[in-house]
């Protein structure tokens, strides 16, 4: 399924929590471990460490896809902005499953609660898991979770884009 071409789902984990950063309105400085990226145009998911996002921004320059993500323009895309030296990650077009949910109903929701109603199934963790993965050097534990969330949060955009909804429990 190619919904909207070129396109790309990602999802990011930080390095610091917001309690290290003096909270949420300081999320440019939570810093990235590390970055899953799904490429419809390719069929194939990406990984990139802090280290490689010079070369994300390069393609996302070159290719203009559309992003999409779960809470992406919140967090994801402010906690990113900081690693791009030309490129306004916010000038890409942008589908926000997260945003979309927060039109329609009027309240926000976890991740976890979409992938379990639409999907049948979680995920592999949390947040401050993947901080503690990227802290203990768990490299391998780290990727494998943010790219379960990638995995995740396509197959429910393509659920939506399939049916025309998705579900959620409360």
């Amino acid at each position: 399924m190619s919904p909207l071409t070129p396109s790309i789902v990602y999802d990011l984990e930080s390095k610091k929590t917001f309690a290290e950063v003096g909270g949420p309105d300081k999320m440019d400085q939570l810093g990235v471990s590390f970055l899953g990226l799904y490429s419809y145009t390719q069929n194939k998911f990406f990984s990139f460490f802090e280290r490689d996002l010079p070369k994300l921004e390069l393609i996302l320059q070159a290719e203009k896809p559309t992003i999409i993500g779960f809470n992406s323009i919140h967090f994801d895309n402010t906690v990113l902005q900081p690693y791009f030296k030309t490129l306004k990650i916010s000038e890409l077009p942008q589908v926000d499953i997260l945003a979309d949910i927060y039109r329609t109903l009027g309240f926000r929701m976890k991740l976890e609660s979409v992938a379990q109603a639409t999907l049948g199934e979680g995920k592999s963790g949390t947040g401050l898991d993947a901080i503690r993965y990227y802290r203990e050097g768990n490299l391998e534990a780290l990727a494998k979770y943010c790219l379960d969330d990638v995995r995740i949060t396509r197959d429910v955009y393509e659920y939506g884009y399939k049916h025309g909804y998705i579900l959620y429990t409360s």
